[in-house]
């Protein structure tokens, strides 16, 4: 049996002009829905081969019965063809889907194991000043050497102020980041919580002359946890206190617009460098130039757990340069979502 060429060729010639046009159509397709043209893809298989059997079946100058036999066998093979390819193709795409999310979760899992030893290590470095500080003055005041006994025993306080600080962020920020973190979302009014806030950071401001003022009206509320709240309103306070110069100015404010409140403390930090204002929110940053770490300067998790708290609140934080300093931006629901 001689073998046909230049039929051949014809019928090939068809189906790859077909195949062509398809992956063009399917091309454009898959820029804007790439599901849509991987499940078509086995459609434009079949239509190519469909184009190459008919073109040798003109070829061949395939007449009545003959013809008939040809589109009898088209009708019954293509169409499980195309069933065959889509299921192929569908399980190909769960494949792909369930791998890709398996591949997610591992690097989400890789970065908060990152995040975690980078935390660990941070920690465990600034836990050593002022436990050195606290052992070197207690062995002061057991040895009789500490010229003034009660400086001595308020700075060891202060350090283990300091202490319970840092451990209390690093539990926040370690809760927050494994979904631990319970809230009780409730309607909250500022006005206490903003003055409460501004309470505790008094004797800190007092000691280094800064003027800490702040204005809330008692209209304005929040949809948030009470603790939560609470805790990014401290960090925030503390972070603008310990970040400006003796005798400067903090501020802080909170009003509402539309379903969104926002709360702003200002301070006179000298301003953040354009560069790391995207860094400000990183675990352990804790910047440079006019963010130089100092003795109260924590452990760069504040800020961390003041970002990690306003996404669980269904909020978000922001900072960014004004005058001379930067203002932070606490945006949090001022009611209930569904109210």
């Amino acid at each position: 049996m001689s073998v046909h060429w230049g039929m051949a060729a014809e019928a090939a010639l068809a189906a790859a002009v077909t195949g062509l046009l398809a992956v063009v159509i399917l091309g454009a397709i898959g820029r804007r829905w790439p599901t849509a043209a991987a499940l078509l893809t086995p459609l434009s298989v079949v239509v190519a081969v469909a184009a190459g059997v008919l073109a040798g079946a003109r070829s061949m100058a395939l007449s009545g019965s003959e013809l008939t036999a040809v589109w009898t066998i088209l009708a019954g093979v293509l169409p499980i063809a195309l069933l065959v390819g889509v299921l192929m193709a569908r399980r190909t795409l769960r494949l792909q889907q369930h791998a890709a999310r398996e591949a997610a979760a591992r690097q989400a899992d890789a970065t908060v194991e990152a995040r975690r030893r980078e935390m660990v290590a941070w920690v465990s470095h600034d836990l050593r000043t002022p436990l050195a500080g606290i052992r070197a003055m207690a062995e002061a005041l057991e040895d009789g050497l500490a010229p003034d006994p009660s400086a001595y025993h308020r700075r060891i306080l202060d350090n283990v102020e300091h202490l319970s600080r840092m451990i209390e962020d690093l539990l926040a920020l370690s809760r927050l980041q494994g979904g631990q973190l319970a809230l009780r979302l409730e309607p909250l009014s500022l006005h206490d919580l903003v003055s409460d806030a501004i309470a505790d950071a008094e004797p800190l401001a007092r000691a280094r002359a800064i003027e800490l003022s702040g204005q809330c009206d008692p209209t304005v509320t929040a949809y948030a946890d009470s603790d939560g709240l609470v805790r990014a309103l401290q960090n925030l306070l503390l972070n603008a206190v310990v970040h400006s110069p003796d005798r400067g100015e903090v501020c802080v404010g909170a009003s509402t617009e539309g379903n969104r409140t926002t709360v702003r403390v200002a301070d006179t930090c000298g301003g953040i460098p354009e560069e790391d204002l995207a860094r400000v929110f990183e675990p352990g940053w804790r910047g440079s130039t006019a963010r130089t770490p100092g003795d109260a300067s924590g452990s760069g998790l504040g800020l961390a757990v003041v970002a990690g708290l306003a996404e669980a609140l269904g909020g978000e934080v922001s900072v960014h340069n004004d005058g001379p300093g930067c203002v932070f931006e606490l945006v949090l629901p001022a009611a209930r979502p569904d109210s």
